[in-house]
């Protein structure tokens, strides 16, 4: 019997400092080359000499057109791409993330689909170029053969914003990089504290600076309670403000300088994934007061570390987190700021919810979501 052609987007591994460039890798890692059914061809805009390709037949190429901006993203995804997958005898299709990628009728494709962002926040579609890669992007969505979804809520947004078929959409959680399962040496973490000149058990926040993160609320609320006791222990907070997203993004320091928490408020900026597991693990407290996620990956990367964490009730972030998380309404800054209190003011409750957190991030695999894509 002869193995079928399986093509794979996986044109984020030039991008792994993003969520889907990061989704791409470990599906890579976890994907069986083995595999005596299927046989995989990778699809890529950029050469690469990571290890993971050894195993993998690739395909690089670009269109006249070099620039990496949306416009080359359309002319390769949803020109290029689609035809290069056919002559290569492709008879199934995976793209690891929503894209305007469509297909003649005869190719099987599987579209993971991380979130729905541009459609229920419209302002991020604030040029026409964001406009037209939507707009192909929602016409893919609803074309692809079937949809592999990371949360339930994405899911339930896919069927309500754009009416697509319940039964064409399959959930399955992802999951942390392996940078965060390994053991950390007491050295290493002297190392990296030092480096960013922070000592053990601060109130910590990352996973970007965009509005939806609402990282003023989590300031305000700070505030508040710096107010009531002024020794409770710094909030540092990492994460890079990228100029392309203003005005989408909050500009943290000058928010910081304005309420004067200059000293008490510690702005790491952008933190390379591999210090990251002894910035969580040093902290007393993680918060994450998004208002709105495809999966919430910070809090299961704060779970895994055994720091506590209080995090929004909001979108899909409860089905992360689970029972071992303590959660806010995260447009109430007053219960932010309540909650924050109790948790600094109770170890008993700290214990318990880096113990429920620990255990809890076992439970994600990336095994089972590749498993589900090859399905």
């Amino acid at each position: 019997m002869s193995r079928k052609r399986i093509g794979i987007n996986a044109s984020f591994l030039r991008k792994l400092g993003t969520g889907v460039g990061q989704v791409t890798l470990n599906v890579l890692r976890n994907f069986d080359g083995e595999d005596t059914e299927n046989e995989a061809v990778l699809f890529l805009e950029e050469e690469s000499d990571l290890d993971v390709l050894n195993d993998f037949q690739t395909q690089v190429f670009l269109p006249l057109y070099k620039r990496d901006d949306l416009i080359r993203k359309i002319l390769w995804e949803k020109f290029l791409l689609p035809k290069k997958a056919q002559n290569m005898g492709c008879e199934k299709f995976v793209s690891l993330y929503q894209c305007p990628t469509i297909f003649s009728k005869d190719m099987d494709h599987t579209m993971v689909v991380h979130d729905i962002i541009p459609k229920l926040f419209p302002e991020y579609l604030n040029n026409w170029r964001k406009k037209l890669y939507w707009s192909l992007t929602e016409k893919a969505i609803k074309d692809a053969s079937r949809i592999v979804t990371i949360s339930e809520n994405t899911r339930k947004d896919l069927v309500r914003e754009l009416n697509i078929e319940e039964e064409k959409i399959i959930v399955k959680n992802i999951n942390i990089d392996e940078v965060y399962r390994r053991s950390i040496g007491e050295e290493e973490k002297k190392r990296i504290l030092e480096k960013y000149n922070l000592e053990k058990g601060y109130v910590y926040s990352g996973g970007g600076m965009e509005k939806r993160k609402n990282l003023d609320s989590l300031i305000v609320a700070y505030k508040n309670l710096l107010e009531k006791n002024a020794n409770i222990p710094p909030l540092v907070i990492s994460g890079k403000l990228m100029p392309e997203l203003a005005p989408l993004a909050i500009d943290v320091e000058r928010l910081v300088d304005e309420l004067g928490l200059e000293g008490k408020v510690r702005l790491l900026g952008f933190v390379p994934q591999e210090d990251l597991p002894v910035i969580y693990k040093s902290a007393i407290l993680f918060v994450y007061p998004s208002l709105y996620e495809g999966f919430g990956m910070p809090v299961l990367e704060a779970m895994s570390q055994g720091v506590p964490v209080l995090a929004s009730s909001a979108s899909s972030i409860p089905e992360v987190g689970g029972d071992a998380v303590e959660y806010f309404d995260p447009e109430n800054v007053q219960e932010l700021q309540e909650k924050m209190e109790n948790i600094l003011n109770n170890q008993e409750e700290r214990e318990s919810l880096s113990e429920r957190g620990l255990q809890r991030a076992k439970s994600f695999s990336w095994r089972g979501f590749v498993e589900e894509l090859i399905k």
